[in-house]
């Protein structure tokens, strides 16, 4: 697959740069996985990849080692990199952190947020209701994850933000197995509640709010979908054309025309007449 358009769609909701480096095109990966473009269990192969960034496969197996020790993606030794698809154990793990995590750096707020970032994390808020009445979903799932990652940014600073934007990846994997049916609007709506406690100096509060908001999500968690066999359009593409059952032949029958199927009441009469003449 060369170059174009739709590669650059899956991969990110923004256009992906050419001459990239390992961590950036890692940080796309992680994008499409947070707008759930990239779907669990999807392959990320190295020659489409190296393609899309307008680099070298080298450099994309870097990115590719970035993604998988940080629990994003898989490698088969004879199928290639692949997005991890999370067990039930591994979604307790990762809402379990994100609830330590987030609640932890708000109950150690030293200080009320200043005005620059209680401003910023309105704005992100609005973007996700404006994302919401939009019909690209993929913006809509971003914004909603990113969120946590925008506070961890304005709470704590880029490394808290880094670690938010792993696990919010991951557990947005998890959404995706287990087939959640958390609302997005329900979310956006915590996310305002949530600010408006920061905007009033309660971190405490806050982070009540958060426990609560991570908690709803991780039990609107449903049964594991379907997994799909990355092979399996393959599979169908490649099966033979089924052949039609052959008609059952009828059997031939002669003269079909001049002896009826059911002697009529005349045939059966004569005889009876001529048995009376003798």
């Amino acid at each position: 697959m060369g170059p174009g358009a739709p590669n650059q769609r899956i991969l990110s909701t923004t256009t992906v740069p050419t001459r990239s480096s390992a961590p950036q095109i890692a940080s796309h990966v992680v994008d499409a996985i947070l707008s759930g473009r990239i779907a669990p269990g999807q392959r990320l192969g190295e020659q489409e990849l190296a393609d899309v960034f307008g680099v070298s496969r080298t450099l994309v197996r870097e990115a590719m080692a970035r993604l998988s020790a940080r629990g994003m993606v898989e490698v088969s030794s004879r199928r290639g990199w692949f997005v991890v698809q999370p067990s039930r154990a591994d979604a307790t793990e990762a809402f379990s952190a994100r609830i330590a995590i987030e609640t932890g750096m708000l109950h150690s707020l030293a200080r009320p947020l200043t005005r620059t970032k209680l401003a910023r994390l309105k704005a992100h808020y609005k973007a996700e209701q404006a994302a919401i009445k939009a019909p690209d979903a993929g913006n809509r799932s971003y914004l909603l994850g990113d969120f946590h990652v925008c506070l961890a940014d304005c709470v704590s600073g880029p490394l808290l933000a880094d670690i938010l934007r792993d696990l919010t990846a991951r557990t947005t994997l998890v959404a995706t197995v287990f087939q959640s049916t958390h609302d997005a609007e329900l979310s956006c709506r915590e996310h305002v509640a949530i600010v408006a406690a920061l905007e009033h100096g309660d971190a405490a509060g806050a982070a009540e709010l958060m426990r609560a908001h991570i908690g709803a999500v991780a039990a609107a968690l449903g049964a594991p979908a379907p997994q799909v066999d990355p092979l399996d359009p393959l599979r169908q593409a490649l099966q033979p054309p089924a052949t039609p059952a052959p008609k059952p032949r009828r059997a031939r029958r002669l003269f079909t025309d001049l002896i009826p199927e059911t002697p009529s009441p005349s045939a059966t009469r004569a005889p009876q007449r001529r048995h009376k003449e003798n």
